[in-house]
């Protein structure tokens, strides 16, 4: 009886454990879905240009690929403790580095900019690994100073050299968005660890300022912030991308002119299945489909951040916290580009925006996310600091 008791114990214990969010599993693969429906409509026009009216699928064909790796990933990765990722956190940020590092070497370019690489015929953005693998080390950071996380020495000298370790290589790449992403997710991953709000201010003064010299200095940057003052300054050069969105956006309306039915993805509007993709939704599904796509994405993001709250340990609510607000800075950002509230900064829109590695990065994350919420209803359990 002893024995059967004990199986029973292990048996209610696994599948306690075994329970996954089932609510932000189901808005992720929402979000999938209709990334990959408006995807295809946004990218057809200019499939079917690039092959010659062969193919219209060409883009999908590839989204649909990553987004099967990504799912596939994600499955796994919600079956594997979060305190793997712990363990492995300094190897996979020395692993980061070398390959952007590699990128300024062997570094592939495409439309003008040098940050993929191609391994054995698979290319792929080391910018979204990074990413990745800053999170996780600003996690296993959180739990090593323990409460020293308030002082000068950890709380901000510690997090700034792990931060730049990835900043600079970027910097020297000129990857302007990834620089500006990681540092805002750096900035809210240091409150949640505890770092003083007086330094957090001050290093936001400062990045601020940074921005600006960059800005000055590099004549390309300088002209997308020109370019979104004033974009019918300049119509036909760098205030057409801008204008041809809002033209989109305007078109729409309040219900949009049908699912198919966007004018300016018929090559008016450049990049219309990548960086300017909502743009496409806007005119189609018109200001009630934009919002309520919105909708999902704000509910999505709360619920990732209850998980967070939820979660078992310190380290798995950092680390939580952190993938969740990667999504939705870049949610913001992208969002607020394709309006014109913000200056063009080559973001993508997760789950929808072409881009194989990205999807699948991120899918592989929320995969993560929904491993620690398999954890919300264990008891806390006392954390080793190493």
């Amino acid at each position: 009886m002893a024995a059967e008791r004990t199986l029973y114990a292990k048996e209610d214990r696994r599948r306690r454990g075994e329970r996954v969010d089932f609510l932000f599993l189901l808005l992720v693969l929402l979000l999938l879905i209709i990334g990959l429906t408006m995807l295809y409509s946004a990218s057809y026009a200019q499939s079917e240009y690039d092959t010659h009216y062969e193919i219209s699928t060409k883009y999908l064909q590839k989204q649909g690929v990553c987004a099967a790796i990504g799912l596939v990933a994600m499955y796994f990765f919600s079956r594997i403790p979060a305190h793997f990722w712990r363990r492995w956190a300094w190897i996979l940020y020395a692993v980061s580095i070398i390959l952007l590092l590699s990128v300024l070497v062997i570094g592939q370019e495409v439309n003008g900019a040098r940050r993929w690489i191609n391994i054995a015929g698979i290319q792929f953005q080391p910018s979204e690994i990074a990413k990745f693998t800053m999170i996780v080390l600003f996690a296993r950071l959180t739990v090593s100073f323990g409460p020293e996380t308030k002082k000068f020495r950890y709380g901000v000298l510690g997090f700034s050299g792990a931060l730049l370790g990835i900043l600079i290589p970027l910097a020297l790449e000129k990857h302007l968005s990834a620089f500006m992403l990681m540092g805002m997710v750096a900035v809210v991953m240091m409150f949640v660890a505890g770092t003083g709000k007086q330094w957090l201010l001050a290093g936001a003064g400062a990045a601020v300022l940074f921005v600006l010299i960059y800005i000055t200095f590099m004549g390309y940057a300088g002209d997308r912030v020109t370019a979104w003052l004033h974009p019918e300054k300049d119509p036909g050069d760098t205030g057409y991308q801008i204008l041809q969105s809002l033209y989109a956006i305007g078109s729409g309306g309040l219900f949009g002119l049908g699912y198919g039915k966007s004018k300016q993805k018929y090559l008016y509007l450049p990049f219309q299945y990548n960086d300017y993709i909502f743009a496409v939704v806007c005119e189609e599904l018109g200001l009630v489909g934009a919002l309520l796509i919105i909708a999902v994405f704000a509910v999505t993001i709360l619920r990732g951040y209850w998980i967070a709250l939820h979660a078992s340990d310190r380290f798995s609510t950092v680390l939580a916290c952190g993938l969740v607000t990667l999504i939705a800075v870049q949610t913001i950002l992208n969002l607020g580009v394709v309006t014109n509230l913000l200056p063009s900064t080559g973001i993508a829109l997760p789950f929808f925006s072409y881009g194989g590695t990205a999807l699948a990065v991120n899918l592989g994350e929320m995969g993560i996310v929904l491993s620690i919420s398999r954890q919300r209803n264990q008891t806390k359990k006392q954390e080793v600091f190493l």
